[in-house]
């Protein structure tokens, strides 16, 4: 599905000479594409997830026939089924979604319920969600139409033809290495300067040819077919499907009408692994007639859902379960459950679109086509690009054991702040025992072990007599009213925080400084000692990423990042005359984040060096001695209080955290955690890269107009930074009051008249200003401070306020002091 719509995308666009190559015969190929359901919700709480599924019904849209016999789509909607209050308020959630990514939705009653599909026992239904231009996708007929169609613009395909190997030249693609499928025989080299790699469920075998782990499994999926029902007796072809889509969460069942019979998914079942040697060759596949991402029904892993779907389609049962027509079909999820998009960043000329839907499948091929042909995806890859996963956690068992349970939470009601279960203590700072000496609950973040909050701060609650209103149960998910402590003691006392989990690089070398000036919106070649917040954005003037920039040194600098997406991206940009050395050192390196009003007069116990502010000023950085250990000391302040960033060794790091902890004793020191720690940077409007702006917004829309200098120019994306994004959207503060709760991340915006304005980003309790704070990207019209709005929890209608950021100290004098 994925090549076949990509040759399109990329012929419509111009390309000559686009092969496609598949092992299969065309245009049923075997793959997961050959036998998917054709299931496209276009609710997802990623909005780039959702515009993708809106991307491909809108293209299949304009390529359909129309014909009963003929059709690549219908858009008989869909139905999400509720029969627990748990599962009411998920539903709510997603029409809030549905709401900010503009898919129509509504939320309806058991009776309406019946009105849509009448055979579906309503009894103990509470509620549904209906998506009235959802649709069922007809794969097979799909695939063809786009391939015929880049075939009528110059494509070519290669049927029954298999890809062993790739053909490379000092690190650069050069071809693909393809035999007859059949036979194994007739080796020849397809020459190719680009290769785009869309292999579903053989990505494996594929990452082999990258030398890199491709992070995903591949893994069986009950689907079962009833007899002939008497309701579907008028079913004009074997595909009809006339009723919509139906999904129950609280089982993991999905089911629709197939002609004459009801087709039924399984997700309720233990994930089912399938190695890449227990997927059958196309020689296989062709001997048998079955293919190779079909397997034998299991009836054991199936019979859950069967009970239950007679339960909930009673006329199913006198149908019965047609075993020989059913089959458990494979499909790949990834560790945390998207795509991998973008260059391998391993072989040159290299692409993946790996890990796709049909959900997702045009909308991909148009990101990628565009992608390929003008360096610009047009959409935030941020959640999709391959560059995401940190190569150093790609094993097989990675991706095996997150590739589960990413199988396993398809169907799941997972609070935003739900952490994984799988492969925990992949990576832990040197801090890590003395945090669970002190009662650490800990969630995992790229393999990082990172407290949330500390039992052992119980003791502060209580002693500065906190309170903390009564919540909602879902935002009592992953949360203790602890945190208010700790927020309290980083504003009243001093307090540190481990900051090992965020990404360190080090860029050095005579061409360092050129580098990093074409990068970045800021100067940052000053003087070795300063520290300079920055952006780095794309060709379109989005923003990629933000980062800080320490002049350590007049050839040497640390970058302060995001995510690995990063690190890849200052490579490619290295020019090949350049001397520069960009290397990865959060591994061998750890930091203790120290703030608070006593931050000074801790740090003063050790070290003899002069940190007043007159000696350390603000944004500065320094090589110090503390209790003997050497640290990079970084004045810089993510909660909005003094204090610094003390960079060390590994080795160095349980002395360093030690001396400080004992230390702080006297000043009330507390270690704080995530919970507080977000919270006290939403007081002060500090954003969040891919929490708050993505490559979608501008530095000035998002509010970070400070970080682009106003005289620097000719770096990557100065000509575009000023021009108005597609959408003329603010980032604003909001508040709200707190028993209402912190608004899922996603939930829609309205004015006055209750019309859509806009949708929230980062939200949290803002402990120490007694509201709830939210950032909201909105129509510019209503970014005034003082304006009031309406937030949509859930169902609820949550009076906001627009608030002049930052909330907290505005004037900045607690963080220069």
């Amino acid at each position: 599905m994925v090549g076949a719509a990509l040759a399109d995308e990329l012929t419509q666009r111009g390309a000559k000479h686009v092969t496609v190559v598949d092992q299969g015969p065309l245009y049923e190929t075997g793959g997961s594409s050959s036998h998917a359901p054709g299931f496209v919700f276009q609710i997802n709480p990623s909005k780039a997830m959702s515009e993708l599924a809106q991307r491909t019904l809108d293209k299949l849209d304009q390529l359909d026939p129309g014909g009963e016999d003929d059709w690549l789509l219908k858009r008989v909607g869909g139905i999400e089924l509720a029969f627990t209050d748990d599962q009411m308020r998920e539903l709510k959630r997603r029409h809030g979604f549905a709401q900010s990514w503009g898919v129509e939705s509504e939320l309806i009653d058991a009776e309406r319920v019946e009105e849509l599909w009448p055979a579906i026992d309503t009894t103990d239904l509470i509620g549904a969600l209906h998506t009235p231009h959802d649709a069922v996708v007809h794969s097979v007929r799909s695939v063809t139409a786009q391939a015929q169609r880049a075939i009528e613009h110059g494509a070519t395909f290669h049927g029954h033809t298999q890809v062993v190997d790739l053909v490379t030249d000092s690190g650069a693609v050069t071809g693909a290495k393809v035999i007859d499928a059949l036979t194994g025989e007739h080796e020849r080299i397809l020459d190719a300067d680009i290769v785009v790699a869309a292999g579903g469920i053989w990505g494996p075998t594929i990452g082999t040819w990258l030398g890199k782990n491709m992070p995903m499994q591949p893994i069986e999926h009950g689907f079962g077919f009833s007899h002939p029902m008497d309701e579907f007796q008028d079913a004009a072809t074997d595909e009809a499907c006339n009723f919509p889509m139906i999904r129950h969460q609280g089982a993991g069942i999905y089911f629709r009408q197939q002609g004459k019979a009801l087709a039924i998914g399984a997700y309720e079942h233990r994930p089912l692994e399938v190695r890449q040697d227990e997927l059958a060759s196309a020689a296989a596949a062709d001997q048998t007639g079955r293919q190779p991402s079909v397997h034998d029904f299991t009836w054991d892993e199936f019979s859950p859902t069967w009970d239950e779907i007679q339960r909930v389609y009673p006329s199913v049962a006198e149908a019965g379960l047609d075993e020989a027509r059913s089959f458990n079909g494979i499909f790949s999820f990834t560790p945390d459950g998207g795509p991998l998009l973008g260059p391998s960043n391993t072989v040159d000329g290299v692409w993946i679109a790996q890990a796709v839907w049909v959900t997702a499948s045009a909308g991909v091929a148009q990101v990628v086509a565009d992608w390929i042909t003008t360096g610009e995806p047009g959409i935030d890859t941020a959640a999709l690009d391959i560059a995401r996963f940190d190569t150093r956690l790609l094993s097989p068992e990675f991706s095996r054991q997150k590739g589960l349970e990413s199988y396993d939470e398809v169907y799941d009601i997972r609070h935003p702040r739900a952490a994984s279960a799988k492969l925990r203590r992949l990576r832990t700072s040197p801090f890590y025992f003395h945090q669970q000496l002190a009662g650490a609950h800990f969630v995992e973040a790229s393999g990082w072990e990172r407290p949330l909050w500390l039992e052992e701060n119980r003791r502060v609650l209580e002693e500065a007599n906190l309170t903390f209103p009564k919540i909602p149960a879902w935002d009592t998910s992953e949360f203790s009213p602890i945190a208010v402590a700790e927020a309290w003691a980083t504003r009243n006392r001093v307090a540190m925080y481990d900051m090992t989990s965020l990404a360190r690089y080090r860029v050095e070398g005579p061409d360092a400084s050129a580098l990093l000036e074409r990068l970045t919106t800021n100067k940052v070649s000053k003087a070795p000692g300063a520290v300079t917040f920055s952006l780095m954005l794309d060709a379109a003037g989005g923003i990629f990423s933000d980062i800080t920039v320490t002049r350590v040194s007049e050839d040497e600098y640390l970058i302060g990042a995001n995510s690995h997406r990063d690190l890849i991206h200052l490579k490619n940009h290295v020019r090949k005359d350049e001397h520069v050395s960009i290397s990865d050192i959060s591994p061998g390196t750890c930091c203790i984040g120290l703030w608070g009003p006593h931050a000074r007069e801790l740090l003063g116990q050790l070290t003899d060096e002069d940190i007043s502010h007159e000696g350390f000023g603000y944004f500065k950085a320094k090589h110090l001695y503390i209790a003997a250990v050497p640290v990079l000391a970084l004045r810089v302040s993510y909660v909005g209080e003094l204090g610094w960033e003390l960079y060390t060794t590994a080795d160095h790091g349980a002395r360093l955290w030690e001396e400080i902890y004992a230390a702080g004793t006297q000043y009330g020191l507390v270690i704080g955690g995530r919970l507080a720690f977000n919270a006290l940077r939403l007081e002060k409007g500090f954003r969040s890269y891919g929490a708050d702006m993505t490559s979608e917004h501008r530095p000035h829309q998002a509010g970070l107009g400070f970080a682009v200098s106003k005289t620097k120019t000719g770096y990557l994306g100065y000509e575009r930074v000023a021009e108005q994004s597609a959408n003329d959207k603010r980032m604003v503060s909001l508040t709200s009051d707190f028993p209402f709760g912190a608004p899922n991340p996603g939930s829609p915006v309205l004015n006055a008249a209750e019309q859509l304005i806009g949708y929230t980003a980062s939200s949290d309790f803002g402990y120490t200003i007694g509201k709830t704070i939210t950032f909201a990207w909105v129509d510019s019209e209503y970014a005034a401070p003082e304006t009031d709005v309406i937030i949509k929890h859930f169902d609820r209608s949550v009076p906001a306020t627009v608030a002049l950021d930052p909330l907290y100290d505005p004037e900045g004098h607690k963080m220069r002091r």
